[in-house]
């Protein structure tokens, strides 16, 4: 293989080259014309040239323009073994606004192929290899040309600017709500990154209302039973008559997502599809706390009241009696919590990635639901609940 080609969502390319400079300062010298590198081995008896060439959306729009709609017809029209899977790859391709390409004279040498890995593990990137085979940023097959998925524990990552948009000016809010957040995490001895954006303003925001948060909270609560019944193999007859019923009851059967609608018109639903949606409890908990029918959110490092999540929906009889009994939280209650959760996820991120538990004993799947939650609520970018942006 002479190419090896990384894509990414990145809100600039500034730091790759520090990132090229430490990959490849043994036995290596660079050169560096603009955003393209020469990389020579520096060995006598072992001598490699890999031309690594860096470009982004802003510096070549044409090429973005022009390539990643093509990239997503092409697989758009493989058949993918899993639905699912082929929503998330093509939401990531969706948001790509950065190229890396590798080239070697020949054919890129197993220690070419090792540093082109570790600097797609770096940024955080996704690797396409000639065949149409996609890496995840681990090395991990996301999914093989004939549309069979591997093993890659994969989802989407999208720069802030993608999310936001570029109008996600520096703001007084922002500043002080970022640093807030900041001081709340210092003081847990966790990692944060100063240069991570703020959020938007409030004012900015595409906020979702009382009524549409409370009808998100209950079909999202009714589907999750169905999930957990079939994550641990339960009567799933019964259980989507239960569920049916509870949809129709409360009237929010035109509230399910995508992700939801397939969980319960499969003939045999895919059990960790059902377990990612279960989790979901995690995202649900920050809808019922802005509707103040929870206290606080907790420090992320244990699982929600499972058992008074589902209390709070059962002991009404309609959806009318449900919204009765909430009140709506500030704005700037929310987007405090979504900026502090932001953050936090950044810290789980690169933890994982320095092969590191989640400082302070925080679990990572925990920090991303509620992140799905807030994020949804707060309408950084008006996306789908299956779509929310889980970069960091």
């Amino acid at each position: 293989m002479k190419y090896f080609t990384i894509f990414a969502s990145r809100n600039n390319i500034d730091d790759i080259s520090d990132i090229i400079a430490d990959l490849y300062a043994k036995n290596h010298t660079i050169e560096k014309n603009g955003n393209n590198y020469v990389v020579k081995t520096g060995s006598l008896f072992y001598k490699r040239k890999t031309t690594i060439r860096v470009s982004n959306e802003t510096a070549d729009p044409d090429y973005f323009e022009t390539n990643i709609p093509g990239m997503i017809g092409f697989y758009n029209r493989i058949p993918f073994a899993d639905e699912n899977r082929k929503g998330l790859v093509l939401t990531q391709i969706s948001v790509f606004n950065t190229l890396i390409t590798l080239e070697a004279e020949k054919e890129l040498g197993e220690e070419q192929m090792r540093l082109g890995m570790a600097l797609m593990s770096r940024i955080e990137g996704i690797g396409f290899l000639q065949d149409g085979t996609l890496l995840d940023y681990d090395g991990q097959v996301i999914v093989h040309p004939d549309g069979t998925s591997g093993p890659a524990d994969f989802r989407p990552r999208a720069s802030t600017n993608k999310v936001l948009g570029p109008a996600a000016a520096a703001s007084e809010d922002g500043e002080r709500r970022k640093w807030a957040s900041i001081d709340y995490i210092r003081e847990r001895g966790i990692p944060h990154l100063d240069t991570l954006p703020q959020l938007l303003p409030a004012a900015k925001c595409l906020w979702k209302s009382q009524e549409e948060i409370a009808k998100r909270a209950v079909a999202l609560l009714i589907v999750i039973q169905y999930a957990c019944d079939v994550a641990q193999g339960g009567d799933l007859a019964a259980s989507k008559d239960f569920v049916m019923n509870m949809l129709r009851k409360f009237g929010v059967e035109n509230q399910l997502t995508v992700n939801e609608r397939r969980l319960l018109e499969a003939e045999e639903p895919t059990p960790q599809v059902a377990i990612n949606i279960a989790w979901q409890y995690e995202a649900y908990w920050p809808l019922i706390w802005a509707l103040q029918l929870v206290d606080t959110l907790d420090f992320p490092d244990h699982t929600c009241d499972c058992n008074f999540a589902i209390e709070a929906l059962s002991r009404c009889e309609s959806f009318d009696e449900f919204y009765r009994q909430t009140t709506m939280r500030s704005r700037e209650e929310i987007l405090d919590e979504a900026d502090k959760t932001y953050r936090l996820h950044w810290a789980c991120v690169n933890s994982r990635i320095q092969g590191q538990d989640a400082p302070s004993g925080m679990n990572e799947s925990i920090v991303m639901e509620r992140r799905r939650g807030l994020f949804w609520m707060v309408g950084c970018d008006n996306e789908e609940w299956d779509r929310i942006s889980m970069d960091t």
